[in-house]
C-alpha cells in the first residue's frame, strides 16, 4: 500500500551531540584504483595562485564587523531538499545564529523554492557572471515571509536551477550539472561581495559548492578580492564527488595547471569534492568515526590519501536534529503526546499508524519503520534479502523517494506481504515524524553511513535502532542500550541484530527500559558549535598563514 501525504513545509535546526564513540568497521565501498595523488601541505601547494600582491582584507574599511559566517549548500531545509544536507546545514546555521554569530546562507532559486516561498523579493538587479565562453544574468532574492533565522539568498540563474528537480529528472543526473554549480558558486561569491559587509568565513557544502574554494584561490576575478577569506569545505557524503570529463576544464574557466594529480585531476577525470579539498583552508566530515573512515583504502572512496594528507586539518563533528522541532511532547504532527516519564500516547501513534499504512492494528506486533533515500547506500540490498522480515510476525513500514529499481522492488516486497509490509515514496517532514512516533524499531543497515540523521530522530522518541556499526551510526547508537548494531553487510548479520531486538522487545519492561535510555540521550548542537569555532580558527590560521607567504 502506498499512501500520499501533503507537502508540509519546516523550518527545521538540526542538532547532535556526540557522546558515543564505539569502534567502527569501515565500509567495503571503494572507487577504482589505489594510487591517487597527494595533495601538498597547504603551505606549500603548487595549485594555481593569481594573485601575487597582497589583497586588500574584506572589510578593512567597514568598521569593526564581526566576521560572518557564509554557507554556499545545494539544500537548505523547508525550500529544497533530497537527504539529510538539507537539514543537516539548516541545523548548523540556525544554531550559529542561536550563538550569536553573523550568519548567511546562500542557496540556488530552484523551481521547487518558488513553490514553497511565493513571496521571494530580489536584494539586487541583474549582474552578469560570466563562465568560460559564456555569460549568463543573475539575481538574488530573500523569503520575505522569513522572520528569524540565518540571512537566506537565493541565487537565480535563469535556465540552470528552474527546472524539476535539483540535481535531475527521471531519465538521470542534469548533463550539465557542472557548469550548473559551477554558476552558482561564482554568483555566490559575487553576492558576498555585494550583500556581506565585512569579513568573511566561507564554509562550502559537499561537491555542488567545491568550487568556491577554487575560484577563491584561482580566479582572476575572485583571487583578488578573497585571497584572505578563510575557507571551510564540509564533507556529507564522499560517495558523491562530482566527477566529469576533461572537457569540462574549459566550460569551468578552470586554468589548465589545475588538471593536475595533486589538484583535481582523478583517474582522467575532473573531480570537483577533490579540487575543493586541496583548496580549502579546513574539511569537516559529519561525524568522528567517518573522518576515519575516509582516511582508509576501503573507505574513502579512491579520495583515502588525499583525505590522510589533511592531517589534522580533517575533522569529524557529528551533525544533529533541532531538540524544539523533535519532541514528542509537542509535536503538531503525530496522534498523541508522550514523554520519557509518560509512554501511553506511543500505543496511540502506534495505532494510527497502521491504519494510515492499511496495516492490521495489532498493538503487540512490532512495527519496524525505515526512513531513507532509496539508495543503494542504505543497504536495501541485504534489507530484501533478509529472511527474518519475511518470517516473523513483524510488520515493516518503508518510506523514502529515490532510485527507481528500489522504489520498484520495496513495492514488490509489499505486494507480496501486504499484511505485514507498507510503503510510501512520497516523503514529507510530516509523515517521518509520524513514523517516528508510531514505530516500535528503526531500521538503518547501511553500507555507509556518514552521520545519519533518522537514528537521532528515533531515539529522540523512544524508538531502538537496529543499525550496521559505520559512521555516525556507530557513534550515535549504545549497543545492547538504545539499539542494536551488527557490522557485516549481509542479510545473516542484519537478521541476527533483528532477532536480537525482538528477543528484548518480548519483554515488555526490559523494552520501555531501553526506550527510556534512548529518549534521554542529549542529541543537541551544545558540544558541535564549541568543535566548529576551533575548526574555523585552523581555516582563519590558514588562510593568514596563506596570506603572509605572498
Amino acid at each position: 500500500m502506498i499512501v500520499a501525504d501533503e507537502l508540509v513545509t519546516l523550518q527545521a535546526d538540526d542538532t547532535r551531540t556526540c557522546q558515543m564513540r564505539n569502534a567502527a568497521e569501515s565500509p567495503a565501498m571503494r572507487r577504482a584504483g589505489d594510487a591517487v595523488a597527494i595533495p601538498l601541505a597547504r603551505s606549500t601547494r603548487i595549485g594555481r595562485r593569481v594573485q601575487r600582491t597582497r589583497p586588500t582584507p574584506r572589510g578593512a574599511d567597514r568598521g569593526a564587523l564581526r566576521r560572518a559566517i557564509v554557507h554556499l549548500t545545494a539544500e537548505y531545509q523547508g525550500y529544497a531538499r533530497t537527504g539529510g544536507l538539507a537539514e543537516a546545514v539548516a541545523g548548523l546555521a540556525a544554531s550559529q545564529v542561536r550563538a550569536g554569530e553573523r550568519v548567511y546562507v546562500f542557496v540556488p532559486l530552484y523551481a521547487v523554492v518558488r513553490e514553497v516561498a511565493p513571496k521571494l523579493e530580489p536584494l539586487t538587479p541583474s549582474h552578469a557572471i560570466t563562465l568560460g565562453g559564456r555569460s549568463e544574468q543573475v539575481r538574488f532574492f530573500r523569503d520575505a515571509a522569513r522572520t528569524e533565522g540565518p540571512q537566506l539568498i537565493f541565487v537565480e540563474v535563469p535556465g540552470s536551477f528552474d527546472r524539476p528537480g535539483l540535481y535531475g529528472d527521471g531519465s538521470g543526473d542534469y548533463p550539465d550539472n557542472h557548469v550548473r554549480f559551477a554558476l552558482f558558486a561564482r554568483a555566490a561569491l559575487h553576492g558576498i561581495a555585494t550583500l556581506v559587509p565585512g569579513p568573511v568565513l566561507l564554509h562550502a557544502h559537499d561537491w555542488h559548492a567545491a568550487l568556491a574554494p577554487v575560484y577563491m584561490r584561482t580566479h582572476p576575478e575572485d583571487a583578488p578580492r578573497f585571497g584572505d577569506t578563510p575557507t571551510v569545505l564540509s564533507v556529507h557524503n564522499a560517495g558523491y564527488q562530482g566527477h566529469f570529463g576533461a572537457e569540462a576544464m574549459a566550460d569551468l574557466a578552470l586554468s589548465p595547471d589545475l588538471w593536475h594529480m595533486d589538484r583535481m585531476e582523478w583517474y582522467g577525470k575532473l573531480n570537483l569534492l577533490k579540487g575543493g579539498l586541496a583548496y580549502c583552508d579546513a574539511a569537516v566530515t559529519v561525524s568522528p568515526a567517518h573522518a576515519e573512515e575516509l582516511r582508509t583504502d576501503e573507505g574513502g572512496f579512491g579520495l583515502h590519501h588525499v583525505f590522510r594528507t589533511l592531517g589534522t586539518r580533517l575533522v569529524g563533528i557529528c551533525n544533529g536534529i533541532e531538540l524544539r522541532h523533535w519532541d514528542p511532547t509537542t509535536d503538531p504532527h503525530i496522534a498523541a503526546a508522550y514523554s520519557r516519564d509518560d509512554l501511553k500516547g506511543k500505543a496511540v501513534c502506534k495505532d494510527a499508524l497502521q491504519r494510515a499504512f492499511g496495516l492490521p492494528r495489532r498493538p503487540r506486533a512490532p512495527v519496524i519503520g525505515m526512513s531513507s533515500r532509496l539508495a543503494g547506500q542504505k543497504g536495501f540490498d541485504i534489507v530484501l534479502r533478509s529472511a527474518r522480515l519475511r518470517d516473523t510476525d513483524a510488520q515493516l513500514i518503508v518510506i523514502g523517494e529515490g532510485e527507481a529499481h528500489i522504489r520498484d522492488a520495496v513495492a514488490r516486497f509489499a505486494a507480496e506481504c501486504p499484511e505485514r509490509v507498507a510503503c510510501c515514496f512520497t516523503f514529507t517532514d510530516r509523515l517521518e515524524h509520524q513514523l517516528m512516533a508510531g514505530a516500535d524499531l528503526v531500521l538503518m543497515p547501511s553500507q555507509y553511513e556518514p552521520c545519519g540523521l533518522t537514528q537521532m530522530h528515533a531515539q529522540r522518541y523512544g524508538v531502538p535502532v537496529i543499525g550496521r556499526r559505520v559512521g555516525g551510526i556507530g557513534d550515535t547508537v549504545a549497543d545492547g542500550k538504545t539499539g542494536f548494531l551488527f557490522d557485516a553487510f549481509d542479510p545473516t548479520a542484519l537478521d541476527g541484530a533483528i532477532d536480537r531486538a525482538l528477543a528484548l522487545y518480548a519483554d515488555r519492561a526490559a523494552w520501555q527500559a531501553m526506550m527510556r535510555r534512548a529518549m534521554a540521550c542529549d542529541f543537541g548542537w551544545d558540544q558541535a558549535m564549541v568543535d566548529y569555532a576551533e575548526v574555523y580558527r585552523t581555516a582563519e590560521r590558514g588562510a593568514a598563514a596563506h596570506l603572509t607567504a605572498l
